[in-house]
C-alpha cells in the first residue's frame, strides 16, 4: 500500500503534545485523534476529558512497564483530507504507539491506512462503520459498537414500539450517517414498514424545509434521521416549526449537549429518541471516575468513557506485550479480556467488540437524556 502525504502549512499545527513527562524518550506517546475544531468539536473535547482522566490515573499508578504515558491531540475537524495530514503526522513526527480515535468513520477509514502500513495500533472510539473493520487491516480494532448493530436496535424500535408503516429515512450523506440509514432502511423494510422518503440533506446546510414540506406531504409515521447533531438538531427544529409531531429517532451521533442547542433548545428536543450503548456513567466501574470527573466540574456523558476505556485497553496491551508493534497489540486484545470503565471487554478476530449493548435513550425537557425502560 502506498503512503499518502500531505503537504500544507496546516499539518505542522494540527498535533498538540501534552507534557505530562519529561522528555519523549522516558514516554510513551499515544493519541487522540478528533475533531477538536469545527461542527463536531464537542465530540473531540467529549474524548479529551476522558483520555486525560485515564492517562492521569495511569501514570499515578507507576505507568506502562514503568514510562509514563504521554498524551497527544490529533484534530482532524471530521474532515478526511485533514485526518489524513494528522494519521501522517502522528506515523512520522510524534512517534506514536497507538491511537484512541478518530471520531467520524468518514476520517477513520483513510486514516487507518496509514497507521496499518506503520504497524500502529488504531482504536475507534465514535467510529462506527462495518467497513473500518471489514478491510483484514491487524491494527485496527474498535471500542464501540458497529452501525448494522446499532440499526437492529433502531429498527426493532420503530416497528415494534412505535408500531410505525411508514416513515422516512434521512442522512448527512457522510461515511456515517449514510452507512446507518442504509442499514436502518434494511432493518425496518425486512419487517414490512414502508420507507416513504429517503434523502441526505448536506452537512453544514440550515434550511430543510423543503425536504420537511415533502415528508408531510408523504404522510410518515415517524422520521429517522443518521448523521451527526448539527444537521439532526435543525431538521427536528424545522419539523416543530412546521407542526410535524411525528417521532424523531436519531443515533450516537446526537449524544451531546450541543444537540439541544442545534435544535434550539429543549422545546424542540424534548422526546427525540437516540440509541447509544448502555448508559456507561451508570456503572459500578465507573462510579470513582464519574465521581472524579464531577469534583472537577467536568462531564462524563457522551463519548467522555469510552475514550478513557480506550486509553485502559491501549495501555493493557502495552504492559501485556512489553511491545509497540500495532500488530502485537491487536492480537494481544484479540486473545485477552481487560477491565475497563465500561466494564469487561474482549474483541472477536476482526477488532470488534464481542458485545455491543446499544439501547434507546430520550432526550427530556431539561435538556438531558436518559434510557428507556
Amino acid at each position: 500500500m502506498k503512503r499518502k502525504f500531505a503537504f500544507s502549512m496546516m499539518a505542522a499545527t494540527l498535533c498538540l503534545a501534552l507534557p505530562f513527562a519529561a522528555s519523549a524518550a522516558e514516554t510513551v506517546k499515544i493519541a487522540i485523534a478528533g475533531p477538536f475544531t469545527g461542527a463536531n468539536a464537542a465530540f473531540g473535547d467529549q474524548l479529551w476529558i476522558g483520555a486525560v482522566a485515564a492517562v492521569e490515573q495511569i501514570n499515578a499508578n507507576g505507568g506502562v512497564n514503568g514510562k509514563q504515558l504521554e498524551l497527544i491531540k490529533g484534530d482532524d475537524a471530521c474532515e478526511p483530507k485533514q485526518a489524513v495530514a494528522v494519521a501522517n503526522r502522528l506515523v512520522d513526527q510524534e512517534k506514536v504507539a497507538g491511537v484512541v480515535g478518530h471520531f467520524c468513520s468518514s476520517s477513520h477509514i483513510p486514516a487507518t491506512e496509514i497507521y496499518d502500513e506503520a504497524d500502529v495500533l488504531s482504536m475507534a472510539c465514535g467510529a462506527t462503520n462495518p467497513v473500518i473493520t471489514e478491510r483484514d487491516m491487524p491494527t485496527v480494532t474498535r471500542i464501540v459498537g458497529r452501525d448494522d448493530q446499532q440499526a437492529l436496535v433502531i429498527g426493532d424500535f420503530i416497528v415494534n414500539d412505535l408500531k410505525a408503516k411508514r416513515i422516512a429515512v434521512i442522512h448527512d450523506k457522510d461515511t456515517y450517517g449514510r452507512g446507518l440509514a442504509d442499514a436502518t432502511r434494511k432493518a425496518v423494510e425486512a419487517s414490512g414498514v414502508e420507507v416513504a422518503v429517503f434523502d441526505g440533506v448536506n452537512r453544514g446546510e440550515r434550511d430543510y424545509n423543503a425536504l420537511v414540506t415533502r415528508m408531510r406531504s408523504a404522510d410518515v409515521d415517524a422520521v429517522f434521521f443518521g448523521g451527526l447533531h448539527g444537521e439532526a438538531g435543525t431538521l427536528v427544529r424545522q419539523m416543530r416549526e412546521q407542526g410535524m409531531k411525528q417521532p424523531f429517532i436519531s443515533d450516537d451521533g446526537i449524544v451531546d449537549p450541543a444537540f439541544v442547542t442545534a435544535a434550539g433548545g429543549p422545546q424542540y428536543a424534548t422526546g427525540v429518541y437516540m440509541t447509544f450503548p448502555q448508559d456507561p456513567r451508570n456503572m459500578d466501574s465507573s462510579k470513582d471516575v464519574v465521581a472524579k470527573l464531577t469534583a472537577e466540574g467536568k462531564k462524563s456523558d457522551g463519548f467522555t468513557l469510552y475514550a478513557y476505556a480506550g486509553v485502559q485497553a491501549l495501555a493493557a496491551a502495552l504492559a501485556g506485550t512489553n511491545s509497540t508493534s500495532g500488530t502485537e497489540l491487536a492480537d494481544w486484545m484479540k486473545a485477552n479480556q481487560v477491565q475497563t470503565v465500561l466494564g469487561p471487554k474482549a474483541w472477536d478476530s476482526k477488532g470488534d467488540l464481542q458485545v455491543a449493548n446499544y439501547v434507546m435513550y430520550q432526550w427530556d425537557d431539561n435538556g438531558g437524556y436518559a434510557e428507556l425502560k
